[in-house]
């Protein structure tokens, strides 16, 4: 059964199309977005497996942008592999970097504890205000992005298509899909996946920094 396409301005019915689209494939999804997509991004943080998502959005679109927001505190590692992601899929990526150096927010904040009342605003600087400045820029309507069910309380509560308070449409392609999907997926085309991996917003695996709540 072939997805109708989005029409221009068109609130989806979530409930309709996520049925539908939970039959069809990541590529699948992939392409329907595209076909109605104006403004269209990724957003990755480059944990392990976000290679998947970019690798099968880039086969369609090579030139979408890539939204990474450097926290400044990632892992050596971490960058290398964004680095060989980068040249090896000539992405079109951007980086966007807190306002404050890395330095300066150490000083005066250095990373607190989740539970530190500075934590929120220590989020705020290092990962929400980069957001927030990268959507001013892109203007996005499509959003996609690698959430996946079971991943934390909130995104349990998602799908494959959900909307942000100020009404992008988010695209999850491999909601459904498992870390065994995803782990085949990286070596059916050969895709780096780097375990070394830190988000200093987080804490916790399944704790939100922030950014899937907008």
């Amino acid at each position: 059964m072939k997805v109708e396409a989005k029409k221009k301005d068109e609130v989806l019915d979530l409930g309709y199309y996520n049925k539908i689209l939970r039959e069809k494939s990541a590529e699948y999804i992939i392409q329907w977005a595209l076909s109605f997509a104006e403004k269209p991004i990724i957003t990755s943080n480059f944990r392990p497996y976000a290679t998947v998502l970019i690798h099968a959005v880039v086969q369609q679109k090579p030139d979408i942008p890539v939204i990474w927001c450097d926290t400044g505190f990632n892992t050596s590692s971490t960058y290398e592999h964004i680095w060989e992601m980068e040249k090896s899929l000539r992405l079109n990526l951007y980086k966007y970097k807190p306002t404050f150096s890395k330095e300066f927010i150490s000083y005066y904040y250095g990373i607190p504890d989740v539970n530190d009342r500075l934590h929120a605003l220590f989020t705020e600087l290092v990962k929400m205000e980069p957001f927030r400045r990268a959507l001013k820029d892109h203007n996005p309507d499509v959003w996609f992005t690698n959430v996946r069910q079971g991943q934390s309380e909130h995104r349990e509560k998602l799908d494959i298509l959900s909307y942000t308070k100020n009404g992008i449409l988010k695209v999850s392609p491999f909601y459904y899909a498992t870390t065994k999907d995803l782990y085949q997926y990286t070596q059916q085309y050969n895709l780096a996946i780097e375990f070394d991996y830190y988000d200093p917003t987080k804490g916790e695996a399944d704790r939100e920094c922030g950014i899937q709540l907008l």
